[in-house]
């Protein structure tokens, strides 16, 4: 039998979140296999480097984007799904405010773009099925950790924060319980300032209180929608 050797790459699914959509960072590929195709940033880890150097590497290099905290969300190791050979790639995933970077194509990637979750171009090697999962599992997070936070304003109103949840999970929430369950995790804080959006009465704003959020978190905070 001979002798086949194993190549790691990893893959950056970078989720944006603005104004009630969700949007993926994407590149258009400069060189076969699947040139001037969409796909997820990504490539091979070099031998002097961890996987977590490798896929923030990667993705500054090819979109210019700099996230200090990807999360891993699995390991793709189907034998075909690569036409160079056997690849396996570890896929990370990450949730940012895009407006807060300004992407480049470089490298091997001949462009960069935001594209809304629901209109997607057709995509390289199993990144569909990469970017599926992904997706999965950023709704499956946000049900039991409250996440997402830096992707509002450091000041916001409620409902900014029920217009955020909605827009992740994919459906209407209850706005009565959800208000209760977060009032009670005992994150945010109520500043005595108010805003006025379109007709209604002025709404109290919040804050985030990241370090009551870590010190929770650290004694094993419980939270569900």
């Amino acid at each position: 039998m001979s002798k086949q050797s194993i190549k790691l790459t990893v893959d950056a699914v970078v989720f944006g979140y603005e104004e009630g959509e969700i949007s993926v960072l994407l590149i258009k590929r400069k060189y076969e296999p699947f040139k001037e195709k969409w796909a997820i940033p990504g490539g091979f880890v070099l031998n002097d480097e961890s996987l977590e150097e490798a896929v923030q590497r990667e993705l500054q290099e090819e979109t210019g984007v700099k996230i200090n905290y990807l999360e891993q969300l699995y390991t793709f190791g189907n034998p075909t799904r690569d036409p160079r050979g056997r690849v396996v790639s570890i896929a990370y995933f990450g949730l940012v405010r895009p407006n807060t970077f300004k992407i480049f194509a470089s490298t091997d990637a001949a462009e960069v773009a935001w594209f809304n979750i629901n209109e997607l171009p057709e995509l390289s090697f199993d990144h569909k099925d990469i970017l599926e999962l992904a997706i999965k599992r950023l709704k499956g997070k946000i049900t039991y950790e409250p996440i997402g936070f830096e992707l509002l304003d450091k000041k916001f109103p409620f409902s900014d924060l029920e217009k955020l949840y909605t827009t992740l999970l994919g459906r209407e929430i209850d706005r009565r319980n959800f208000r209760k369950k977060i009032i009670g995790l005992n994150v945010l804080d109520e500043l005595n300032e108010k805003v006025s959006k379109g007709s209604g009465r002025p709404a109290n704003l919040f804050q985030f209180n990241q370090k009551r959020y870590f010190q929770l978190k650290k004694e094993g905070i419980i939270f569900e929608i």
